[in-house]
This record gives C-alpha cells, sequence and structure tokens, in this order.
C-alpha cells in the first residue's frame, strides 16, 4: 500500500519574493533595453563555449535567485544575438515592445491551455475577437472573418500555418486521388517551411516542385507553373497545393497571385499565400498592395511577432473555409468531451492546429494594438519604410554598390559590384565587427547583401551608420 512521504514540497519563492524578483526583472528588461544598442549585435563567441562555462550537473539544492541573475548576465548574455538591437538588420525583425512582453507575461502568469473553448472561454474568445480586429486593420477579406465559412486562428509560425494548409489541401483531395500521386508547388524563393510542411506531412522529394521566378522582379513566373503542372497531369499526378508569397525572404518579391489563382482554379489545386514579413505592412493603407489577390487565395499567413510589435510567437492564419482543416485536423477522445463543443456552439482551437494545447497569445496582441491603435502602428511600418527608402538611394549613389531588386517596404538588397568574395568580405566584416548585423541571399546565382529594417528602436541614425561602414568598406 502506497504511503504519503514524509516531506512535502515547499515553493522557494514565496509569494513576496516573486514579487521583488518579479520588478527586479523589468528593470533588468528595462536596463536592457537602454543598453542594447551598446552591446556587439552578433554574439562573440565561440561554438561551445556558452556549455563550458555552465555547471556539468544540476544543483542538488535550491539556488538564490541574486546568484541565478547574476550567471544570467555572465554565462547567457555573452551567447545573446541582439535582436532587439536597433543596429539589427538581419533575416527580418522579431520585434518585442513592452505591451506584448507585458501580455506574454500575464499569459504566463495565467497559465491557461486554452485547447478547448471550455478551458478557458476568454482565451478563445478574445483570440477570434483579436482575428477579426486584425482583418480590420489590415483590410483583408470578410471571406476570412468568424461569422462566415472561414476564419483565423494564431500559429505559432508561418511554418505551422503551411502545414496546415497542406494537411487541409490534402482532406479536399480524399478519395479522388492516391497520395503518391499528389504534388505541390512553389517558387525557387519561397520559403523553406514550405518544404519541411510536405515532409512532415508526408510527400517525397520528387512530389515537390520549385518554379523558377523573373530574374528582374525574382517573381514566381506564372507560365512556368502552369507548365509544370500540365507535366505532371501528362505523368498521371495531381497538382494540389501551391503556396504563392507576397514577400519573399530573399528581396520582398510578390507572386503574381491573380495569375497563379487562376491557373490553381483551372486544376482545382488549394492556394496558399505566405505573407509572413510583407503582411504587416497593411496596416498603413498606401501598403495595402501587399494584399493583392487575396481575395481569390484559400489560406493566407503573416507574422505579427515580425513586423508589428508583439513578441514571438505570434502568426495570424486566416483560412476562407474551416471544413478541410478541421476535418483533417479533429481528433475528439471522450476526455476532451464537453457541452459546448458536442452543441456546435463554440470554436475550439484545437482542432485548427497541430498540437493540442495552446498558449493565451491573443492577450498580448490584444495589448499592442490597443496601446498604440491604428495609426501608431501605421506610423511604425511607414517609419522603417522611410528609413529604407533614405538608405536604398545612398546605395544607389555610390559607385561600388548596386541595387539587385525592388524596394517595395524596407527590405534592402544590394551588392557590391566586385562580385562575391567581395560581398562576403564585407558582410563578415561588419558582422564581425558587432556594431551592425547583416546577412545575405542568392540572386540570379550571384551572393547579395540584405538590410531589414523593423526592430522597434531602430532610428535613421543607426541606419546611416551601417552605411557609413559599407562605405569604407567599399
Amino acid at each position: 500500500m502506497w504511503q504519503s512521504p514524509s516531506m512535502s514540497y515547499q515553493p522557494p519563492m514565496s509569494n513576496d519574493e516573486f514579487r521583488r524578483a518579479g520588478h527586479e526583472m523589468i528593470d533588468w528588461i528595462a536596463d536592457y533595453w537602454e543598453r542594447v544598442e551598446d552591446l556587439p549585435v552578433l554574439s562573440q563567441v565561440e561554438p561551445g563555449d556558452i556549455r563550458a562555462s555552465l555547471p556539468t550537473s544540476p544543483p542538488e539544492s535550491g539556488e538564490a535567485w541574486s546568484d541565478i541573475m547574476s550567471d544570467v548576465d555572465e554565462l547567457i548574455m555573452p551567447g545573446i544575438t541582439h535582436w532587439q538591437s536597433p543596429n539589427f538588420f538581419a533575416y527580418f525583425p522579431a520585434n518585442a515592445s513592452p505591451p506584448s512582453v507585458l501580455g506574454e507575461l500575464m499569459s504566463a502568469g495565467l497559465g491557461v491551455q486554452g485547447m478547448l473553448w471550455a478551458t478557458s472561454p476568454a482565451c478563445t474568445e478574445l483570440e477570434t475577437h483579436m482575428m477579426d480586429w486584425m482583418i480590420d486593420l489590415c483590410g483583408l477579406p470578410d471571406r476570412f472573418r468568424s461569422g462566415g465559412a472561414g476564419g483565423g486562428v494564431i500559429q505559432d509560425s508561418a511554418s505551422s500555418g503551411a502545414l496546415v494548409a497542406i494537411l487541409a489541401a490534402r482532406e479536399r483531395t480524399a478519395g479522388q486521388w492516391r497520395w503518391d500521386e499528389l504534388v505541390a508547388y512553389s517558387s525557387e524563393h519561397a520559403h523553406s517551411s514550405m518544404i519541411k510542411g510536405c515532409k512532415i506531412a508526408g510527400l517525397t522529394e520528387d512530389q515537390v516542385r520549385s518554379i523558377p521566378s523573373d530574374p528582374t522582379t525574382h517573381a514566381m513566373d506564372a507560365q512556368a507553373l502552369r507548365r509544370a503542372m500540365e507535366e505532371d497531369i501528362v505523368a498521371g499526378r495531381r497538382p494540389f497545393f501551391v503556396q504563392a508569397t507576397a514577400g519573399t525572404t530573399s528581396s520582398t518579391a510578390f507572386d503574381p497571385v491573380h495569375e497563379i489563382a487562376d491557373i490553381c482554379k483551372e486544376y482545382v489545386a488549394w492556394l496558399h499565400l505566405d505573407g509572413a514579413f510583407a503582411g504587416a505592412a497593411a496596416v498603413a493603407p498606401e501598403f495595402r498592395f501587399v494584399n493583392d489577390g487575396l481575395e481569390r487565395v484559400d489560406s493566407y499567413t503573416f507574422n505579427p511577432h515580425k513586423w508589428l510589435l508583439t513578441n514571438f510567437d505570434c502568426s495570424m492564419f486566416f483560412v476562407a473555409d474551416r471544413q478541410p482543416m478541421i476535418a483533417a485536423l479533429s481528433v475528439l477522445p471522450e476526455y476532451l468531451r464537453n457541452a459546448a463543443s458536442d452543441e456546435g456552439a463554440v470554436v475550439d482551437y484545437r482542432d485548427w492546429q497541430i498540437p493540442l494545447g495552446r498558449r493565451f497569445r491573443a492577450l498580448k496582441l490584444w495589448f499592442v494594438i490597443r496601446t498604440h491603435g491604428a495609426e501608431g502602428l501605421a506610423n511604425f511600418v511607414r517609419s522603417h519604410v522611410d528609413m529604407a527608402k533614405n538608405f536604398e538611394a545612398k546605395i544607389e549613389a555610390h559607385p561600388q554598390y548596386e541595387i539587385v531588386a525592388p524596394t517595395p517596404l524596407s527590405l534592402v538588397t544590394f551588392r557590391h559590384v566586385g562580385g562575391d568574395a567581395d560581398n562576403e568580405r564585407i558582410r563578415d566584416a561588419i558582422n564581425n565587427g558587432g556594431e551592425s548585423y547583416i546577412t545575405h541571399t542568392k540572386l540570379n546565382g550571384q551572393t547579395v547583401l540584405r538590410l531589414a529594417i523593423g526592430a522597434v528602436r531602430t532610428e535613421q541614425r543607426h541606419v546611416d551608420a551601417t552605411y557609413n561602414l559599407l562605405a569604407a568598406l567599399a
């Protein structure tokens, strides 16, 4: 017979101690934001340095909170690449604003598991409301509203959104074609998450097509897509999924969604649009060209955790018809049954995503939208586009640099005219110096440099300082 142990659990941190530590943590974060500009943007440690500095075994007894925070400063911070630095111009931004961080803190404190409406009604209903708010803020089509056949959900990333879209597209073909006959398509510049999603869903490499892009705009060649589909049909295969991109990672290229939608309609293929970075620009009405063709896609995703002041993870996923998605993802064990779900009176977001469990992500988005307002969000985006245009003009005027792709928003893609070796030299010199951080890509087989403006604290002087580094290295 089991007997209870003689020792009971005693929390190592009381509520009063938590209050003190919490205040200190907020101060630590605020202090970090104030000093991050002066830190080397790219971590300068070597592989294995951080692990080598940590104890080999966990402590036998609990340690003082002050000791833990000292180790954060001494052991962890050297290994941080500072995404919140105003001199971070790599990849795409990963914003963390004060109201967003506070929303994340509250979500953690509430500890909600929002898998069902019943497990916390506010978690579900606030999320549904935020998705509809985002439709208003960004001028998205009404077909994505929660009151119709479609709707929206917050995913952890655009990668998960792509996977959900692939599974929904597969579900729509159920009973018509064998799985090994299906083929998916995307541009050569589409995000790698599409290929990963296809692999997770069970497709082989032979079932995924990379479509060439226009050498000038770097957007998908729609006629090349049509030819690839026709060839697959002749070979007895079935085109079932196409991912177009509104703002590619390499150059912010926009695929011709209307042309692609015409082809998808002809071949009854699901059309998913990835606007992970660029979609946020639609909060400013003058940039709503990023929405072009949205009224014709089956699903759409973009990430407020990139360029809309909401910390990771927070990705908008919209679908025009939710039934194929729910059919693909819904599993209902007895222990999850409840009256509200059985009556069909509520949304259960567990059926809209890969995992069962989900966090209260809508809280931080609600805080951000209410704190900034529509105009504040629009001005945030506008400020970065203005900086990018200024930087682009300076690069165009420099005899040793050239712009290699259009700059519709805040990513500038350029190169040194000397060739790949010079571009790699310049990239490494800037990044190793710690004053700024940029990345590269390949366009038309050439190494080119990317400067992505979007950090919360970036000002024109930070962009100018990076240009001065580039000019000195030319």
